[in-house]
């Protein structure tokens, strides 16, 4: 739905009802992911896609009967479902589409439209929806966004003999946590001891800027671990204060490339909680200055590369110049997990996995016999909500 949110916005802004249709499942083989979005207005123009072609209309008649009777329907297509394929659903796959109408009368169409207003104008945005839970709740949006914070300002009022009430600390913190990382999620909240009999099931779809990486020191290790930060979806910048080697032909898949000293680049550049820094240079009189400041910024990963002689003189310098043992003990180095790297693109990979691991709190260990859980929930912290993207909102 967020990626709709320019054309989205102008339509609210010209007072127009709509239904928007919103893919929260995909099982199988599917042309369209999480988060893809189909509207419609009471005109019948249509925007978006959520399949490519294969069932758009059906999904168009359900928007239409959704802005005629004003109700909100998850509707699942598949293979195996003779009225998907009846409309042409043949991709082996299953996709569960939610249709919620946004009309004047409406009681959350503010709280969509704050959310689509701050993805038009380019905010990291989150928008948490019901897609399963109370038949009266399932498609509602349960609040309004805050700057930098998720805090919960209205809630619906659902018509029950008991008041449905809300986990809302577990809500905020699931919807704040998918907004530093981007992408979509469905998370599964249980009763906690509200009064929802059975528990919600929340859709959470993000639009924020891919995360950062920078790269100091354009070197052969360095080309390596730009193609690797890319295939992770960051955008990624290549910073060398060396004209000769910090160019386009070495690095033709950075999204930028940067001459200038390492120190005076990171200090003027913007970074938020979900920046990588890779220092590559392994020199002293870039290292340094470097690391002071990049210790002291609020980044989701420092790592430097060196051997462990370089790291021990490193760690010297950088208490001469005033660095606490907190601070330090942030610094990832020497770089990257114990894979037994030695090509290029092997202690790329490592450094990626050593920056996976810390972003999801990995071990680094075999899963084998470990007895661990693969997937672990992720809690946010008070501070890291303050350290979110610059500008961030959610709807919750």
């Amino acid at each position: 739905m967020l990626d709709l949110a320019s054309e989205l916005t102008r339509w609210a802004d010209e007072g127009r009802d709509y239904a928007v249709a919103t893919v929260v499942s995909v099982g199988g083989s599917a042309p369209r992911p999480p988060g893809a979005a189909l509207a419609v207005d009471s005109t019948g123009t249509v925007i978006g896609s959520v399949s490519g072609g294969c069932v758009e209309g059906a999904v168009y008649d359900l928007c239409m009967q959704a802005l005629e009777d004003g109700e909100t329907v998850v509707e699942r297509f598949g293979y195996s479902d003779e009225d998907a394929f009846a409309v042409g659903l043949t991709c082996g796959g299953v996709i569960d589409v939610l249709v919620t109408p946004i009309t004047r009368d409406a009681p959350d169409r503010q709280l969509y439209e704050a959310a689509l207003s701050a993805a038009a104008q380019g905010e990291p945005t989150a928008l948490a929806r019901v897609i399963s839970g109370p038949t009266e709740l399932v498609g509602k949006a349960v609040a309004a966004p805050r700057k930098g914070r998720g805090e919960l300002r209205d809630q619906p009022q659902p018509t029950r003999t008991r008041p449905t009430t809300f986990p809302t600390d577990r809500i905020t913190a699931e919807t704040l946590t998918t907004l530093t990382t981007g992408g979509t999620r469905t998370v599964e909240i249980g009763e906690d001891g509200s009064n929802c009999p059975g528990g919600l099931t929340l859709f959470i779809e993000t639009r924020v800027p891919p995360p950062r990486m920078i790269v100091f020191g354009a070197i052969d290790f360095a080309a390596a671990l730009v193609r690797t930060g890319k295939f992770l979806g960051h955008h990624v910048t290549v910073c060398d204060a060396r004209p000769v080697f910090a160019t386009r032909a070495r690095f033709p898949e950075a999204d930028e490339i940067v001459v200038d000293w390492p120190d005076r680049y990171l200090r003027n550049t913007e970074t938020d909680a979900r920046t990588v820094l890779c220092v590559l240079t392994h020199d002293a009189k870039f290292d340094v200055p470097l690391l002071e400041t990049a210790l002291r910024l609020p980044v989701a990963y420092v790592g430097a590369m060196g051997s462990r002689r370089t790291h021990a003189d490193r760690e010297r310098r950088l208490r001469e110049v005033g660095l606490t043992e907190g601070e330090l003990a942030r610094l990832r180095s020497p770089i990257g997990l114990d894979l037994g790297a030695r090509t290029p693109e092997e202690t790329a990979l490592s450094i990626a996995a050593e920056i996976v691991a810390t972003r999801r709190g990995g071990t680094g260990a075999p899963l084998t016999g470990s007895g661990r859980p693969i997937h672990r929930p992720t809690v946010i912290t008070t501070g890291e909500a303050a350290r979110l993207p610059r500008g961030a909102k959610a709807v919750v």
